[in-house]
Formats: C-alpha cells, structure tokens, sequence
C-alpha cells in the first residue's frame, strides 16, 4: 500500500482518480471563457468545433500522459518526466516555473473568482473578495495536512457538485429556456466574418488546462499501471462531453451573437429559467467549481516540490512527508503561501496569462518526452501504449507550437515575461548547484 520510493500511501481507487482529472480541468473556465471564445469564432459551429477540436486535442495529450503515468507510477509527474529525459536543469525550470506562475498564478487568479462569486451570493461587499480569496488558499491548506483520504473526500464532493451545477445549466439551457433569437444558433454570424480562428484557442485551452495533475498524484494512486490511463481517458471524455453540452445550452438561449456580447453567460442562462434565484444559484456552483480547482491544483503542485527536494533540487526540509499523515506539508504551506502572496498583490489576472502559456508550454515538452522514453525503453514491458504513436504525440506538440507561435505575435509582453520568467531559473539553478549539495544525476 505504500509506494517504496516516496513513502506515499497508495489510496487513489478508480473513481478518485478520475474525478481527480474531471476537478482538475472544470475550473471557472467553461462558465465564463465561452464568450470570449465566441467572440474569436464565426459561427455557432465553428464555436462548438473549436471546444470539441480542444477537447481531442487535449485527449490526445492524455493518452501520451497516460503511458508517461504507466511507465513512471511514482509522484512528480511532468518534472519526473523532464529531468529523466532531459536531465536535472530541465526538471528544475519546470518546477521553478510551476512554484512562480503555473499552479500559483492560477490557484490565485481562480481563487479570486472563487471570491468574487462566494461575495455574490452572500451579498458581501466587494472589498471582500480579496480576504475570501486568502481565505479560501488558507482552507485549502487545512482540508489536506492531515492526510490525503480527506483530502480526497472533498474533493470528490466538490467535483460531484460541480457536475451538478454543469447538469442543471445543461437542463435549463436546453429543456427549459428554449431559444433565445430565434435563428440558427450553428449559423454564421455576419458581424464577426473576419475573426482569426486560432485567436479563439487561448480560452478555450485554458478551459482544458490540469489534466496532468493526476500524474503528479501517481504514487498515490492504487494499481498506477492499471488505474492512471483509464482515469485519464474517463476523466477527458467526461470533461469533453460537459463542455460540449453546456455551449450548445448556451448557443441555445443566447444564440451566437449573444453569446459573444455576454460576460457571464451562465447566469444569464439561469436567469431566464429562475430570473434572479437562477442567476445566485449558478453563483454557487461556480464558487464550488473554482474552488475544487484549487483544491487540487495545489495539492498536486505540493507533490511536485516534494519529490524536487527529495531530489536535492530544492530545500531537503521540503522534501520530507509528515511521518504519520504521509503529506507534503511543507511543500503545500508554500505552494499556497505564495499564492497568497500574489493575490495580495492584485497580479494574479496577469500572472493568469503567463500561467497558461507556461502550463500548455510544459505540457508539450513533458510529452515530448514520451520519444525519450520509446527509444531509450524499447524493450520494457509497459501496461498501456499510446494508441497510434507517434502521431498523437506529433499532432500535440505542433498544435500547441502554432498556438504558441499565436500567443508570441498577438501578446508579445504577456508570452515575453511568461518566457522571461522561465529562462531566469537558469542562473537560479547555477546558483543553486554551486552553493547547495551537488545535484544527483
């Protein structure tokens, strides 16, 4: 029950696990993002093909992800994977970028969401966002020091009611509201004809962002080998399925056009159905969804610098589990003392962008990693192959390269400072290795 290498206790069944991926990805995402998507597309289907493209896109990533967990079962997950592959600097940037902006940054930026809806339905002031947002990280800690099993508990509840609130908008939006204008909601919209198609990939993407969380959960996870690609797969097809549904209840309602004038099309869709009950319980569960989002982001982040310290690449004490609850606790306090810190300085809307650049960025190279691990193990015996490799690998990486080339052309200072960012780890490492132990190879 306990994984050898870490002192991880492997507790994770099937159904943990996958709700782990679903929490992962359904933030506040899907509940705001769409607009701004429709926005960037032409028509209704050219909408719904850019989230279900998303989607594949996505799945294809987890299926490589899926064979990475197999072969390596252990926690860590994408910096295991770089600093094998590509050795102990590749690991640390990874991780360096992760503590800075990937987890934080989003942790706090959704954090705030989380806030600003929890003041919405308790008819707090908007000076309290900020309090419930440190509030909220500093819960998050509490809920998963004293062991996973909890810790896991809720946040399977959590992830069980944000599917809720997901099920409930899809009703409205398709069996209760009805259409809202009347005209096709698949059509072309006349008055965005000359809208770039790839501009529309940065929400939508960052609406997909978290399925490598899991990995870095793997050894905790009962029977990884067997357990990680079939959480990974269920998790992906659940996630696509939800957010196909709930744009097609939102074209439904507010028809293209609408959609793309909208701010907060959920509660505008419930706002039809229940008028303004509707709109405060879609409130509710998007501060639910948000926050199980950074319930999980954090505790797999913590993973990450715990096997970095055990590794010599980080602070040895942060490296170390709690000897009776088997945590990170170090690692987690942290992780969620610098989020902290970044919603008290009001740049987590920034360091947003710079997290999803980063995040999409690492997921492309920790893939690129599976040809490292094809070539070097060509022999192992692994319990589950990516299907059709090497395309979905292939098709991955150049996706995610053109919208990165996007990114660099339509948010030069944005992609610049989330590069600057990453490329400062570099003498940091230096650094690190001259005046700490020399790092294990």
């Amino acid at each position: 029950m306990t994984s050898p290498a870490t002192g991880y206790q492997r507790s994770l069944r099937l159904r943990d696990a996958a709700l782990v991926v679903v929490g992962g990805i359904i933030g506040g995402g899907i509940f705001l993002n769409p607009g701004i998507a429709a926005q960037r597309t032409e028509s209704g289907l050219a909408l719904l093909l850019m989230w279900v493209g998303a989607g594949v896109l996505t799945l294809l990533g987890a299926l490589c992800y899926a064979e990475l967990g197999a072969r390596r079962p252990h926690a860590g997950g994408s910096y295991v994977y770089l600093r094998e592959a590509f050795g102990p600097l590749a690991g640390f940037l990874f991780g360096w970028t992760m503590l800075l902006v990937i987890y934080s940054g989003s942790s706090a930026a959704v954090a705030t969401i989380f806030a600003s809806y929890a003041a919405t339905v308790f008819g707090l002031p908007a000076g309290m966002a900020t309090p419930l947002a440190v509030g909220a990280l500093a819960l998050v800690a509490l809920i998963n020091v004293f062991g996973l099993k909890f810790g896991v508990q809720m946040q399977n509840l959590f992830t069980l009611l944000k599917l809720l609130a997901v099920a409930v908008l899809v009703v409205c939006g398709l069996f209760l509201a009805g259409v809202g204008t009347g005209t096709p909601w698949l059509a072309a919209d006349p008055a965005r004809g000359d809208v770039g198609f790839m501009s529309a990939a940065l929400p939508v993407l960052f609406a997909y962002s978290g399925f490598t969380y899991l990995n870095n959960l793997a050894g905790e996870v009962k029977e990884p080998q067997r357990t990680l690609p079939r959480a990974l797969v269920l998790g992906m097809l659940g996630v696509i399925a939800a957010y196909a549904l709930v744009n097609v209840a939102y074209l439904a309602v507010l028809g293209h056009d609408g959609l793309a004038h909208s701010r907060t099309p959920a509660a505008e869709v419930m706002g039809k159905v229940f008028g303004p009950v509707g709109a405060k319980l879609i409130a509710v569960g998007i501060a639910i969804s948000t926050f199980g989002f950074c319930n999980i982001t954090l505790v797999a982040g913590a993973r990450v610098l715990q096997v970095m310290g055990a590794d010599g690449l980080f602070f040895a004490s942060v490296g170390r589990l709690h000897p009776r609850h088997h945590t990170p606790n170090l690692a987690l306090l942290l992780l969620v003392g610098w989020s902290i810190v970044l919603v008290l300085s009001g740049s987590y809307g920034q360091l947003l962008d710079y997290a999803t650049f980063g995040d999409w960025l690492a997921c492309a190279v920790g893939v690129g990693t599976l040809f490292w691990y094809r070539h070097r193990q060509q022999h192992e015996t692994v319990s589950f192959r990516t299907p059709g490799y090497p395309l979905p690998p292939l098709i991955f990486i150049a996706t995610i390269g053109l919208v990165v080339v996007q990114s660099l052309r339509t948010s030069v200072v944005n992609t610049g400072i989330g590069l600057a960012i990453m490329v400062a780890g570099i003498p940091v490492y230096l650094i690190w290795r001259r005046v700490f132990n020399p790092v294990r190879s």
